[in-house]
């Protein structure tokens, strides 16, 4: 889509505040410098100008991209570009971690990042995280890694991070006018669970295709960076009998019967009523394996499944073979507890508990709300679907994002960030996590 002229212009002038914080005016330079017009520039201010022309041209290119919904900071550096040479995380990729540093929409440096992280505090409360990817910013104290790898044509490169937060001005010099993919997205616990692109399922016997990297700008505590938008047929895999991470597998998420806690931001914007924009833990073998052998979070209308109060989009628990808001009444649809999620970035949270829970029926809570905000909604909490297959839960422990435990794949919608940790949340953790997620500044 071509965007519209207004928003052109924002980002024109985006970029060319950029440049003029990198020029300085000619009573303020040395004896000698190079001149180009007006502007004076030595040697180290002419080479941030060009990188900073660059970044004008990569933004101006990025057309297709739909803009203006929500802001884009400027990309003013506070001392130029250092140097994007470093040593790659995976063979043939390299480094862009630190190309340049993140600034804000004002006239100095952006707000120091001092959000709690999310797996800080769900690790504290006993519930380690073994999954965890955002293209947007750190989720895991002490990860220093990249968070993303970008790819166009064979080229690939890592981008890192800065405070914290992707560095969006890497991925723009990368990509410049040209479509980058993302081929993978890095499992920042530890754990390897990276995720690539999703081999082919038992649902859609061909493979999934990675993502446009720059399809989705995104401003968090006045940084600029990349969000992942999903269209149909588009979707990623980690631990499966098909994927390349990790070497063994399952690794560190929960199987079986074993409880879980998962969590994604996203958006009630771009949602594709398919199935199944789904986070979370799914079959190994890419197949349906039946009733309980996946759980996922999921956020949409329920494509043929579930339905909440409202006319949605609402946070669910994919199972396999159900999309569920709850069971009421000794049905999946419009649960009354489970209200509608209109907002533009959305905390959704599943919690999977075990069999034992109300009395041998299982036990399954739902929780969302608006990740800009402090409070999150207890959606659900009760027993699992009362149909066979899901008490016990026969989990297996692969990481899907945006398809199908299947490899369904005719959904989409906005991905930000996921976690998938073990045991099963209380409410005053899910509470604390949300709050969390609500100082990261998300759209500010």
């Amino acid at each position: 889509m071509i965007a519209p002229a207004n928003c052109l212009g924002k980002r024109l002038m985006f970029a060319l505040t950029s440049i003029s914080q990198h020029a300085r005016p000619v009573a303020d330079q040395d004896p000698s410098p190079e001149r180009h017009g007006d502007i004076a520039l030595n040697g180290e201010t002419s080479t941030a100008l060009r990188l900073s022309v660059a970044v004008v041209a990569a933004y101006l290119g990025l057309m297709q991209v739909a803009c203006g919904e929500y802001p884009v900071a400027s990309l003013r550096g506070s001392g130029g570009a250092s140097s994007m040479a470093g040593a790659s995380s995976m063979a043939g990729a390299s480094s862009m971690a630190g190309a340049s540093s993140m600034a804000g929409t004002g006239s100095g440096p952006p707000p120091a990042n001092t959000a709690p992280l999310p797996c800080d505090i769900l690790g504290k409360a006993g519930n380690e995280c073994v999954s965890a990817h955002s293209t947007v910013r750190n989720l895991v104290p002490g990860y220093a890694g990249p968070l993303y790898q970008l790819q166009k044509g064979n080229t690939t490169v890592d981008v890192g991070q800065v405070d914290g937060y992707a560095d969006g001005p890497a991925h723009v010099a990368f990509c410049g006018n040209s479509e980058c993919k993302i081929s993978v997205i890095y499992d920042q616990s530890g754990y390897g669970n990276h995720l690539t692109v999703a081999p082919p399922g038992s649902a859609k016997p061909t493979p999934s295709t990675p993502a446009n990297a720059s399809a989705l700008p995104v401003t968090i505590n006045q940084r600029s960076v990349f969000g992942i938008l999903f269209r149909p047929n588009q979707g990623y895999r980690a631990a499966c009998n098909d994927c390349p991470f990790p070497e063994k597998f399952p690794s560190g998420v929960p199987v079986g019967d074993e409880p879980q806690t998962m969590y994604m931001v996203s958006s009630q914007h771009d949602l594709i009523n398919g199935c199944c924009f789904d986070y979370g833990n799914a079959e190994v073998t890419a197949n349906n394996d039946g009733n309980g052998t996946m759980e996922a979070v999921y956020l949409g209308q329920g494509v043929i499944w579930g339905s909440g109060s409202g006319d949605g989009p609402w946070v669910m628990s994919d199972m396999e073979n159900g999309l569920y808001p709850g069971w009421e009444n000794g049905s999946d649809t419009n649960i009354s507890t489970n209200t509608s999620l209109k907002y533009d970035f959305v905390t959704a949270v599943v919690v999977g508990d075990t069999a034992d829970k109300n009395n041998g029926k299982g036990r399954f809570a739902l929780y969302g709300g608006d990740a800009t905000a402090p409070t999150i909604k207890e959606m659900y909490d009760g027993i699992r679907p009362e149909k066979l297959g899901y008490v016990p839960m026969q989990k297996q422990g692969s990481v899907i994002l945006a398809i199908g435990g299947d490899n369904s794949d005719g959904d989409g919608g906005r991905f930000y960030e996921g976690v998938i940790a073990l045991k099963a949340a209380t409410a005053e953790v899910v509470s604390s996590l949300h709050a969390a997620i609500a100082q990261a500044g998300y759209g500010k």
